[in-house]
C-alpha cells in the first residue's frame, strides 16, 4: 500500500472518529444536547462552571453572575456557533429570562431546579470521560495522534521527498477530583511511519510503535502527565532489500517521563520535563532526555470564526546525542468545533536535529514539510 493510500485511510479514520458522537450525545437542535454541549464548551474554552445555564426551544440563557471575569461578547459568540441555537440571552441580576417567550405567548413558569448536565459530567469524571487533562503537544514529532504530512529533506544523501503518517491517541480510562484539582489514568498508543516518495513503490522506510500507561493531573492552568512506555522501531522490507543495511539496530526500550505544563490564559502555553530509559536495546544507549517547548494560539479572530492561527516549538535533548538540541517548529491554522474537544490543524513544519525515526537516531536531518493533524 502506497504512502498516499495509507495517508488517506488515516485521515478518513480520524475525521470519521471525530464525527462519531460520544456517549450521551444527542442530535443537534435538541435542547438537552445543546445544554450539555454549551456547558462543556464553557468549561473547556473559558474555564467556567455555569449552574444557571438553560436551553429552551434552542434559546440559551445564562446568568451574568456566571460570566464574571470573562469577555461576555466572546462567550456569546462561541455559544451562538453551536448548531441549533436560536439566540443567546445573558440575564442580568434580578431580571427574568425570556426563554420560550413570544409576543403573544404567556409568561413562562419559573425554571425548575438545575438538573445534572449529563454530557458535562461525562467529559469531566468517571469511566471513559473523554478529553484529557494534559493537552496534546502540537510540535512534538512523537505525540500520538492522526496525521499525514509530506516532508522535504534538505541535506540527506538518501532521502528527499518523504511521506510521514501517524495514528494513535491518548484515551482517559478514569477521572476524578483530588482536592481542588483533577486526576486521571489512561492509555496512550501510536504508530509512526515514513515512506520514500521518490521510490517507484513509495518504499516504507521505518515504523515506530509506542504504547504507554499514563497518569494526568490538572489544577486550574497547571497540568502534568506521567508516562511509563515502550517504544520499538522496525525497518521496512523494501528499504532493507535496496539498502542492504550492514549495521541494523534493533532499537527498543522502556522509559518513564514526566511533563509539566502551564497555560497563560488561552494564548500561551509553556511546558517542560524529562525522562529516563531502561531495558534498552542496544544496551549502551544512554538513558537521559529532556523536553521543553511553547505554544501560541492567536486570540484573533474571535471564536465565532471557527479558526485561529497557531505556532509551536518543541526542543528535546538526549544524553545519547551529548545533549545537543533537536528543534521542531510548527505553525499554521487550527480549525475548531468538530466537537467540543476535537481540533483539525493544517501546519507548516521544520525540524533540525537528530532523527526522531527510531532506527536512524544517530543521523542528523533537516526537513521542511506540510501536514494535516487531528487531535481529540
Amino acid at each position: 500500500m502506497t504512502f498516499w493510500k495509507i495517508g488517506i485511510v488515516v485521515l478518513v479514520l480520524a475525521v470519521g472518529a471525530a464525527a462519531v458522537p460520544w456517549p450521551g450525545d444527542a442530535a443537534p437542535g435538541d435542547d438537552a444536547y445543546i445544554e450539555g454541549y454549551a456547558a462543556a464548551l464553557l468549561e473547556r474554552e473559558f474555564k467556567l462552571t455555569t449552574p444557571s445555564l438553560r436551553v429552551q426551544h434552542g434559546v440559551i440563557t445564562v446568568s451574568a453572575a456566571d460570566l464574571v471575569g470573562v469577555d461576555r461578547a466572546r462567550v456569546v459568540a462561541a455559544l451562538e456557533r453551536i448548531r441549533g441555537v436560536a439566540r443567546v440571552e445573558v440575564v442580568e441580576p434580578g431580571a427574568r429570562p425570556s426563554v420560550g417567550a413570544s409576543p403573544t405567548a404567556p409568561e413562562p413558569a419559573r425554571p425548575a431546579e438545575p438538573r445534572p448536565l449529563r454530557i458535562l459530567r461525562q467529559l469531566e469524571s468517571g469511566l471513559l470521560p473523554g478529553g484529557q487533562l494534559f493537552n496534546p503537544l502540537i510540535a512534538d514529532p512523537r505525540w500520538p495522534h492522526f496525521a499525514a504530512s509530506q516532508q522535504y529533506y534538505l541535506n540527506d544523501p538518501q532521502l528527499k521527498n518523504v511521506g510521514a503518517v501517524s495514528f494513535g491517541e491518548t484515551f482517559t480510562v478514569y477521572r476524578d477530583h483530588i482536592g481542588s484539582g483533577w486526576w486521571e489514568i489512561g492509555v496512550q498508543a501510536g504508530v509512526f511511519s515514513i515512506f520514500d516518495l521518490d521510490a517507484p513503490s513509495k518504499d516504507l522506510i521505518n515504523t515506530d510503535f509506542l504504547v504507554a500507561a499514563v497518569a494526568g493531573y490538572r489544577y486550574q492552568d497547571l497540568s502534568a502527565l506521567f508516562r511509563v512506555f515502550h517504544q520499538s522501531s522496525h525497518l521496512g522490507d523494501e528499504f532493507l532489500l535496496r539498502s542492504r543495511v550492514p549495521n541494523r539496530v534493533n532499537l527498543s526500550y522502556e522509559a518513564v517521563d514526566l511533563r509539566l505544563s502551564y497555560d497563560f490564559g488561552e494564548v500561551l502555553r509553556v511546558y517542560g520535563g524529562g525522562g529516563y530509559l531502561f531495558d534498552q536495546d542496544p544496551s549502551n544507549l544512554r538513558p537521559g532526555f529532556t523536553q521543553a517547548g511553547a505554544e501560541l494560539r492567536s486570540p484573533w479572530p474571535d471564536p465565532a470564526a471557527g479558526w485561529r492561527p497557531v505556532a509551536a516549538v518543541d526542543i528535546q535533548n538526549r544524553e545519547q546525542n551529548d545533549w545537543h538540541a533537536d528543534f521542531s517548529l510548527r505553525a499554521g491554522v487550527q480549525f475548531e468545533g468538530l466537537l467540543v474537544t476535537r481540533n483539525f490543524r493544517l501546519l507548516l513544519e521544520y525540524f533540525r536535529g537528530h532523527s526522531p525515526n527510531g532506527q536512524f537516531y544517530r543521523h542528523k536531518i533537516d526537513y521542511i514539510g506540510l501536514g494535516a493533524h487531528v487531535h481529540f
